[in-house]
Formats: structure tokens, sequence, C-alpha cells
């Protein structure tokens, strides 16, 4: 069985969908619709920047939603690959998780767009800036990043956002406490610990009040029945319900982005080989969770006419 997994935040880059644009009329449709939902010129913003802007979590959640789009339109019209036929469930990386409802069909192109632009905006103004912020544990497993968060709090939020992978935890939390906890990375047997480019506290409980934003939103553009399972962020176990993976969602702005174990448990339901469309993040990700699990990231259209005959 194939999974179809896509990309989060940190993703994005200024010329981000450039190709595909230029080569095919499936990514140009993709980004024109978008750009006439959120009645921008994200496209643009895409291809030729300023970074500064693109980085900005309203802009990125939707830009990196959309070339993943993108990617997957090119795959099914322009080479034939239909994701229904091929893949035997979809999982995505926080954001992600959308553009994989997207996918199949759980959410219009349009309305994804705008759910992602109001979640970016929500988290931005969920925490002043400047008061929250993420690190990057390199090194440590879930246990030791339990630890080490519970012991940096001091009364103060600080939680694990991202279990990445087994050498990878991203902690979130008050800027104050989570400066605490790189600092005693090494009391922990960590490897390393990095502040993160990041412009809130993702995936803390800081982040409650866009997780009431986000669904009251969801109750007026709830998700519909989707063509294939999709693996949820905050229980890292298949959702087959719309009205589940609905509530999920929400969950899913204060909770644990639970990666590890959704691969774990895709390839212990079967799932043999991994497809990541529109990056090159969760698929060395996906190798260190699992050695023997088949990895594919699709990008370019070289890449999407390698995958194409692969599989033919």
């Amino acid at each position: 069985m194939r999974a179809f997994i896509f990309p989060g935040q940190g993703s994005q880059k200024v010329g981000m969908g450039s190709e595909l644009a230029e080569a095919s009329v499936a990514a140009r449709e993709v980004f024109g619709e978008v750009d006439e939902a959120l009645k921008q010129k994200l496209s643009a913003l895409m291809r030729d920047g300023p970074d500064d802007q693109l980085t900005l979590t309203e802009n990125a959640q939707p830009a990196i939603m959309a070339n993943a789009i993108a990617t997957l339109r090119v795959l099914e019209q322009d080479f034939g690959v239909k994701l229904a036929e091929k893949g035997g469930c979809v999982a995505g990386h926080s954001l992600g998780e959308y553009a994989a409802l997207c996918a199949v069909g759980a959410f219009g192109l349009a309305d994804t767009a705008r759910l992602l632009k109001l979640r970016g905006q929500a988290m931005q103004a969920a925490v002043p800036l400047g008061e929250g912020t993420m690190a990057v544990l390199l090194g440590a497993d879930i246990d030791q990043a339990k630890a080490l968060a519970e012991a940096a709090a001091q009364g103060q939020v600080c939680e694990v956002a991202n279990d990445n992978d087994p050498s990878q935890v991203v902690i979130s939390g008050h800027t104050a406490a989570i400066e605490r906890a790189v600092g005693l990375v090494k009391d922990f047997g960590i490897k390393r610990g990095m502040i993160l480019n990041v412009s809130a506290p993702f995936h803390s409980s800081l982040m409650a009040p866009a997780a009431a934003r986000m669904a009251e939103a969801l109750g007026e553009t709830p998700p519909a029945a989707f063509t294939l399972p999709i693996y949820a962020n905050v229980t890292a176990a298949r959702v087959d319900d719309p009205e589940e993976e609905r509530a999920l969602l929400v969950e899913q702005v204060t909770g644990r982005v639970r990666w590890r174990e959704s691969v774990l448990a895709m390839r212990a339901d079967g799932v043999e080989s991994f497809v990541e469309l529109g990056g090159k993040v969760l698929g060395p990700m996906v190798g260190r969770i699992d050695k023997d699990a088949q990895v594919a990231s699709l990008v370019t259209m070289a890449d999407l006419e390698a995958f194409a005959k692969e599989i033919a």
C-alpha cells in the first residue's frame, strides 16, 4: 500500500512551484484559483518573494498547500497517476493535513486556501510577537524531550509540539521557557537545541485562541466525505469520518503533531511506500523512522515523470 504525504511549514521557499507553473496548465490553474480565493497574488509572492513576506505564517500556510496540490494535479492530469487509484491513504504534517484533505476531496481548493489563511492569521494573533517561540531538539527522543520540557517550564508553557522522528523533536511555549530548555539540553542527554525562526509557539496550549477561531471556521466549512482515509496528527490513527476529522483539526492547533507515530501506524496498517508531494522534508523523516520504508519526494517535473514511469 502507498501513502501520499503532504509537508508542513518550513518547506516554503521563494521560487516554489515556478517550474511546475511554467510547464503545466494544471499547476497554473491551481495557483490561479488560490489567488482568486484569497484575493491576493500569492503565486507572485511564491515565485518572486520577498522571503520575509512568504515566511509570514498567513502566507506560508496557503502557499505550501497550493504548491503540494499543484504537484498532485500535475501528477494526475499530466502524467495520468490518480491518487485515488495509486494511494491507500494520506497524511500531512500540521498544515499539510489540510492539503491531504483537499487531495482526497474533503475540502475544495478555494476553501482549503481560505481556511489556511485564517489559520495562519489566528495562530499569529494568539500570542503577542516575542512572547512565544519554538526550538528543535536534535538527538532527542520523545521521552527526553518531555522530561526537558517539564524541567524548563517553571510555571510557564513548555510543551512537545512535534514528534517528528526518532532523532528530532520540537518544543513550543513561552520564549523564556524555551530558552531555558535549550540551555538545559546537555543535562538530558540531548545533542543540541536550536531556537527556530518562527513567529509564534505553534502546537502548544498558548494557541487556544486560534483553536477557538478554527472551531468556528470549520463549523461553517466542515470537511466532506473523503475518498481515502487520513491519518490524523493528534491521534496518529486512521480517520474515515468527516465529523471526527473536523474535531481533530481543531484539536491539532494546540495539540502535538505525532508524525513519528503516524508513520509507524501507517506501516503497521500495511503501507510500504510514502510519496511526499511538493517538498523534500517528510521523506527523510520517514526514512529515519523506518529504514525499510520506500520513500519518494516529488517536487520537479523530472521527479514526477520518473515516479509516473516507475509505477506505470
